[in-house]
């Protein structure tokens, strides 16, 4: 057991990180005597002049005991490396946060999990894809797992809720502050339903540079993470960075080559990023347990008009190519293609053969190995 409120304190040295707090832990044993170190004994632990003089100030302005009870105030629970409710999977990365903070629920299922990003101004096809795919995997019991940012995160964060999964939301500044305010509402549901973390204390506010080591944290706390439309510029780049840095999976959504909001996840495809389709190219390639269970598709409502629900219901067990359905559909070849990608991204339907189709009655639930 530790004693949490001596790591709280001397978290809120910036510069202290994760190499410099495993000095601490190996010079002195524990936290508490590492807090009423002098000067001369940080510096044998290995810190820097500036660093050993942060912490010899922060003494003097806060104690450990305020420190917890202002986290605490806030509604803030916290865990350090060594404790059992921290990540596993996040201990496995080169430099994780000696404390994570958290609002909501940390388990032991959320080491099923898969990081869902990608542009902060997506196409109607990133948010359809988006959609479409987080729902399925939700269904299947995986935690999804973003950044609360807009666009592509606030999609997969909403589509995971709505579809009754668990999901949970890494932020690039401390608890107390939602960034994007807008995202204020979908980040309580996600404490209710899920967790959002940090590894800032209350207070710090999100920089430029703390979003790409936020996005470390994305990747590391998930079993992989899938692109579904970025550009070259996207900030997704560094989880992305950061996952082939931990050793897990990278998996993108192809998209148009006349899009730029698909040159990133095109490029990293030609790259090696393994490209996807449905969700069973992501499950499979994790290696994840799928025990089938039957579920029987409600017939379409097609009272809007809807076309993609109008397709699906031509659609049932026996394949069929594409051409008939088009002749059944009675419109061009081009919007059939289109609808039959969509309906394949959201689970709907599968492609068996060369250009055949069937509608799906089989929806896996997935258990870790």
């Amino acid at each position: 057991m530790v004693d949490i409120k001596y790591w709280a304190a001397l978290n809120l040295v910036p510069r202290l990180g994760p190499v410099r707090f495993r000095k601490l832990e190996a010079y002195f044993g524990d936290m508490e005597k590492a807090w009423k170190a002098s000067l001369g004994e940080f510096k044998a632990a290995g810190l820097d002049d500036r660093t050993a003089r942060d912490l010899i100030t922060l003494r003097s302005k806060t104690t450990p005991e305020s420190e917890l009870e202002r986290i605490i105030r806030a509604g803030i629970n916290l865990v350090s490396w060594h404790d059992d409710d921290y990540p596993v999977r996040l201990k496995e990365i080169a430099d994780p946060p000696p404390v994570l903070y958290f609002k909501g629920t940390l388990l032991p299922s959320d080491e099923r999990s898969l990081a869902v990003v990608g542009t902060r101004g997506p196409t109607s096809y990133g948010r359809e894809a988006t959609a479409g795919l987080t729902a399925e995997l939700a269904h299947n019991g995986i935690v999804i797992v973003s950044g609360l940012a807009r666009g592509i995160d606030g999609v997969a964060h909403r589509a995971a809720l709505e579809n009754g999964g668990r999901t949970i939301a890494v932020l690039a500044n401390g608890l107390d502050i939602v960034y994007p305010r807008e995202h204020t509402n979908l980040a309580q549901q996600i404490v209710d339903r899920g967790a959002i973390v940090s590894e800032y204390p209350p207070g710090v506010r999100p920089d430029s540079r703390s979003f790409p080591r936020r996005n470390r944290l994305i990747s590391g706390i998930s079993l992989g993470s899938l692109v579904v439309e970025a550009g070259e510029g996207s900030g997704a780049r560094w989880t992305v960075y950061h996952a082939l840095e931990q050793n897990r999976e990278v998996f993108c959504v192809p998209g148009s080559i006349y899009s730029p909001m698909s040159r990133l996840t095109n490029r990293l495809i030609q790259e090696g990023a393994k490209p996807v389709s449905n969700v069973t190219d992501i499950l499979e390639e994790l290696n994840l347990t799928a025990v089938a269970r039957q579920v029987q598709l409600p017939l379409p409502v097609d009272t809007d008009g809807d076309p993609e629900s109008a397709l699906l219901g031509l659609l049932n067990d026996d394949p069929q190519h594409i051409d008939d359905i088009r002749r059944s559909a009675d419109i061009p070849i081009s919007s059939v293609s289109s609808m039959l990608t969509m309906l394949e991204l959201k689970g709907l339907v599968r492609q068996v053969g060369c250009m055949h189709y069937v509608r799906l009655r089989e929806v896996s639930q997935v258990y870790g190995n």
